[in-house]
């Protein structure tokens, strides 16, 4: 198989209607305009990030990791570093045990904030990504891409929130999160991004349903 590709289940693509292809088609447009804005408008921000991950942990400011994306595709994604280096690598973050042993203390506010995710705002402008979709997961995360390629979710691509994470975020099962992919993508619209893009907003102000390690699973 090549590196381009992850299709380890049969997949499944939703056929939209009319006014969904056409959205999606400005859909691409609204994403490339609010990430290009954004980029410009939190240039002092992403500098400070920088210089802090640089000046309090070894390793580079940026992280990179595969992730699955629209059709199966495998795309690398950024993030701005929030772990040592001697963290182990493709493993989701619920299931460390004990994750503070390996997030820095800048990492701790960056990811409660969600400001760690905003490199991924090239990942949009580049096309592998949109700001509204169903977050991208590391391949290994194999529970999650079975439901997802069976009920059709790599229709679109992956976003930088979505519809899970304005209504449990770290708290939900796995098939919770799924259902929350399913109904968005067949009820995808400007009305629900707009809906979803201000309720993120309000998440990371009220830091709820954060939570990360195995104690996620529980809600402790």
């Amino acid at each position: 198989m090549k590196d381009s590709e992850y299709c380890f289940f049969s997949q499944k693509y939703i056929n939209f209607n009319l006014s969904q292809k056409i959205y999606l088609k400005i859909k691409r447009l609204l994403d490339i305009s609010v990430s290009l804005l954004a980029l410009i408008v939190f240039i002092p921000l992403l500098i400070i990030v920088a210089l802090l991950i640089r000046l309090t942990s070894k390793g580079p400011v940026v992280f990179s990791q595969n992730r699955i994306g629209e059709k199966g595709k495998i795309i690398k994604i950024y993030k701005f570093r929030t772990m040592i280096l001697k963290t182990p690598k493709n493993i989701a973050t619920w299931d460390f045990d004990n994750p503070d042993d390996y997030i820095t203390p800048v990492g701790k506010i960056l990811r409660i904030t969600s400001i760690d995710e905003m490199p991924q705002l090239i990942n949009v402008l580049k096309g592998d990504m949109s700001i509204i979709g169903p977050r991208p997961l590391i391949k290994e995360e194999t529970e999650a891409h079975e439901l997802r390629f069976k009920n059709g979710v790599y229709s679109i691509k992956p976003g930088i929130t979505g519809l899970a994470q304005v209504n449990g975020r770290d708290i939900l099962s796995i098939e919770d999160k799924v259902n929350f992919d399913i109904e968005y993508l067949h009820s995808i619209s400007l009305r629900k991004d707009l809906c979803i893009f201000f309720k993120s907003i309000l998440v990371v102000i009220s830091r709820s349903d954060f939570l990360d390690g195995k104690y996620s699973e529980h809600g402790k």
